[in-house]
């Protein structure tokens, strides 16, 4: 018992069995609450069935002798007769020849289960094997699958209802949380020795060698025979010396790594000085690659600022050019000025119709400059004022009427005409004009 008063590890609370033995037709439990039992009972009443079960619960089948713990030959109980429930033989009167008789028949299923608790962390875990025939057939070995669940489970609540159908069974107890089946016990070994805190498989060696056992005659024996692996002292030294061998060959090679490291050393500098040179050169060379681009980046800097230089004095010397022209039409202007004032007195009407010609020349050259040689027109007359109505409006289809030849009164009101004497000079040059016929 632990300080607090609960026992100590996993230990075995339940053993339930159905169909296994002479135990038959119903469930048969053995209830231990995790304490030490002791089993009694006449001979034949069930006693190695009951160990016999709890071996083929924690053990693998080839390391199981049923009935051992009863002095019988090997031989005597296998797995197929705790199925099938052999609980006597007869003999054949016409042949002499013996031959078990079975509690059960081929259609009827067996079932082991254990129920382990650790009282001190309240944790429940439940071992179960089922067992039947195979197609019904009593002459072969029964089928099994293993079973082990985080929760107390039982043969009349969990195994039970099934009609018959070992993979309905089977089904039914995957769909339960915390349950898991296996097929084959190896890894049904490792999940419930995981579950039970057993850390290695010596543990149920010992128990293989121990649960059957009548009696211990002499206790070093005991220890040597069922407690002590073999040693072999032998085969013990060979590995020693060859251990030894190995050490040497080990120590050996240390000391020629040693040697040929220190062989290496010098050459290793001279590597280092090479890949501090090699990484000097690859980077002086990458960057005469890229002296190329800094020089073209360079003189296209230099390129548009000159542009910018040039592209100033353009525009100063085009500003400087236009000044230069009006300069020069001032000049020849000022020049016909002073040729018509050199004319003298008589020459005055020449030099204003010279300049009128020119002026008319210089309007000509205007309109064909600005607009089209299509808006030159033939003629060039200089009116003293154009009419226009007493809006501020020029009076251009009255004027065009005119000299068309309708008749002023017909073409033009005076009335609303702003400065109707405009209208005269239209009026004359229409009655004098000669440049074309209004006949037409």
């Amino acid at each position: 018992m632990t300080a607090e008063g609960l026992l100590p590890g996993f230990r075995l609370a339940r053993l339930e069995l159905y169909n296994w033995g002479t135990f038959d037709a119903r469930v048969w439990s053995l209830r231990t609450d995790g304490r030490n039992a002791l089993v009694t009972g006449d001979i034949g009443s069930g006693k190695s069935t009951i160990v016999d079960a709890l071996t083929t619960l924690l053990l693998p089948a080839n390391r199981i002798s049923y009935n051992k713990a009863a002095g019988a030959e090997s031989k005597e109980r296998s797995l197929r007769s705790y199925v099938l429930g052999h609980y006597k033989s007869e003999q054949d009167e016409t042949t002499g020849t013996t031959r078990p008789v079975a509690l059960r028949d081929a259609t009827k299923f067996s079932v082991i289960l254990g129920v382990f608790t650790n009282e001190g962390y309240a944790a429940t875990v439940t071992l179960a094997q089922v067992f039947w025939m195979k197609n019904g057939d009593t002459g072969g070995q029964p089928d099994r699958y293993y079973v082990t669940a985080d929760s107390d489970l039982s043969v009349s609540g969990d195994f039970g209802d099934f009609g018959g159908d070992m993979n309905g069974l089977r089904k039914r107890l995957k769909a339960r949380d915390g349950v898991r089946l296996h097929d084959a016990f190896p890894e049904y070994g490792r999940d419930f020795r995981r579950h039970l805190g057993i850390e290695s498989e010596q543990a149920l060696e010992l128990f293989h060698q121990t649960v059957s056992m009548k009696a211990v005659g002499n206790l070093t024996d005991f220890v040597r025979a069922h407690m002590l692996e073999p040693f072999n002292a032998a085969k013990a030294t060979a590995d020693i010396v060859a251990h030894f061998e190995h050490l040497t060959s080990a120590h050996e090679a240390v000391q020629r790594a040693h040697a040929q490291l220190a062989a290496l050393t010098p050459l290793l500098k001279d590597c280092d000085v090479y890949d501090a040179v090699a990484a000097e050169i690859a980077d002086l060379t990458a960057q005469r690659e890229a002296l190329r681009f800094y020089f073209a980046d360079r003189k296209a800097a230099l390129l548009e600022k000159q542009l910018q230089i040039l592209h100033s004095e353009r525009t100063r010397l085009t500003l400087n050019r236009r000044q230069l022209e009006e300069r020069l039409e001032d000049l020849r202007a000022r020049e016909t000025d002073l040729n018509v004032r050199r004319a003298g007195h008589g020459g005055n009407r020449l030099a204003e119709i010279e300049i009128r010609i020119a002026d008319r020349e210089k309007i000509r050259a205007t309109l064909r400059r600005e607009y089209s040689p299509r808006h030159v027109p033939d003629k060039i007359y200089q009116v003293e004022s154009i009419p226009f109505t007493l809006t501020g409006k020029k009076m251009e289809v009255p004027v065009r009427k005119i000299l068309m030849g309708v008749t002023p009164e017909k073409a033009a009101n005076r009335d609303a005409v702003a400065n109707p004497q405009a209208l005269d000079y239209f009026i004359e040059y229409s009655r004098t004009q000669a440049d074309y016929s209004l006949t037409g």
